[in-house]
């Protein structure tokens, strides 16, 4: 019986599981108990059916777990579990200090192995041995190269976004391609749709490149917006809701980006959707030990140096793999904080996609401003072809306001079907 899998189970079904093995006051436990109790007696089942067999070592696993590790100050470290949203709690598996230095293992690192029961003043479950890494033997993890040791390049592979009848989604392939290692924000006024953009986003993704390991990071969000998440994108999706520490919120990020760049050790292409990084920017100006220099708006002058390794992180590699951060920046919210942050990061992405609250007020969506809107270095994601009429297209927009322009781009890609057919009629 695996670990992994009671988690999953309801607090009913483990009852049921308890009363078969004879487990007393079922109903006394809270789920945590209830797993450790369950654990403990199939073990010594396990034992008892082997020790007319042969003799039973006493630290006998008791299944195969796994979950993100989190190394500890003191060296020691969890394995994590992403449905708990990282949060420590009384079933994470304890990792030894032995198997940290033996195996190289950081932190976040997707660790699979079999584990014990806790012994007599032993609180967690801990790990016996590992099975894989990540995906891979344990072995092989020692060889990797570690990613800040990765050389930058420009992204040059596109993901594709355009396989749908979704407007937004072929509007945004066009104006603002998202290409593998891209360092992307959504500029957003309140009530432009960023997060159903996000949503949309992920959706595609994992719809035309099913290998990408897709992370959703949401900070400071209302909570029914992150169950409207994670039941409508097939992601891992991790949050700390609004009604968390900002501690809690520095520590959830850190977590996923960590996760994220082990994966791009293994040779993984990689996508982080945050929503937003200004919320991420204020929790670390509530944690940051201040250091007398306040900006306007309140922001200590090293608050944001942690976001923008964050932010930073995202890259497309040569050693293979890649990293891409799309990020959700807040604007005009009548908080000078959050204009002093986005302005320290604008510029420093290299995709950039502007929603436009003139348009959605009017309830024109996606609410698009097409012309403030692009892509750096386009040229190596797009083909010749695609480029000069994408060029033309820009020089039409140019001349008209925002309305006008996204209402040309509606009108003219409802006759079609495709973005390829789109472009085709362009040239007619």
């Amino acid at each position: 019986m695996k670990l992994n899998d009671l988690k999953e189970k309801k607090l009913s079904d483990l009852r049921e599981v308890a009363k078969t093995m004879s487990i007393e006051k079922v109903t006394s436990f809270s789920k945590d108990e209830l797993i450790t109790e369950i654990m403990k007696n199939n073990t010594d089942d396990t034992k008892q059916e082997n020790s007319k067999k042969e003799t039973v070592k006493k630290d006998d696993n008791d299944g195969t777990s796994s979950g993100v590790l989190e190394i500890l100050p003191d060296g020691y470290g969890f394995l994590r579990s992403v449905n708990d949203n990282y949060l420590p709690g009384p079933e994470d598996i304890y990792v030894s200090p032995s198997q940290i230095k033996r195996f190289k293992l950081k932190t976040g690192h997707y660790v699979t192995g079999t584990t014990r029961a806790p012994k007599s003043k032993e609180r967690f479950h801990a790990l016996l041995q590992l099975v894989e890494v990540n995906g891979v033997n344990p072995e092989d993890i020692r060889k990797q190269t570690p990613f800040a040791r990765y050389t930058p390049l420009h992204p040059n592979e596109k993901f594709n976004l355009s396989n749908t009848s979704d407007m937004s989604m072929r509007i945004m392939d066009l104006i603002a391609p998202i290409g593998k290692g891209q360092r992307g924000l959504i500029v957003a006024q309140p009530k432009t749709g960023k997060t159903i953009l996000i949503s949309k986003i992920a959706n595609e993704i994992r719809r035309n490149h099913p290998e990408t390991a897709l992370i959703i990071l949401l900070i400071d969000e209302r909570p029914e917006e992150v169950t409207d998440m994670k039941r409508s994108v097939d992601a891992d999706v991790v949050s700390s809701t609004f009604d968390e520490g900002p501690e809690r919120h520095v520590q959830v990020s850190n977590m996923a980006l960590k996760k994220a760049q082990r994966l791009v050790e293994c040779g993984r292409d990689v996508v982080i959707l945050l929503d937003s990084i200004t919320r991420l920017g204020r929790a670390h100006n509530a944690v940051t030990a201040h250091s007398g220099k306040i900006l306007s708006g309140g922001v200590d002058s090293n608050a944001l140096r942690n976001p923008k390794k964050f932010f930073g992180a995202a890259r497309n590699t040569e050693e293979g793999g890649s990293l891409t951060i799309i990020a959700t920046a807040l604007i005009d919210t009548g908080s000078k904080m959050d204009g002093v942050i986005f302005e320290e990061f604008k510029g420093t992405g290299n995709m950039e996609l502007v929603l436009d609250r003139e348009l959605s007020d009017r309830r024109i969506y996606p609410s698009f401003n097409i012309i403030k809107s692009g892509t750096r270095k386009e040229e190596l994601l797009l083909s010749d072809q695609h480029l000069s009429r994408m060029w033309i297209l820009r020089k039409m927009l140019g001349e008209m306001n925002t309305e006008q322009a996204m209402n040309f781009m509606q009108e003219r890609m409802r006759r079609t079907k495709t973005n390829q057919e789109f472009l085709d009629l362009m040239s007619k």
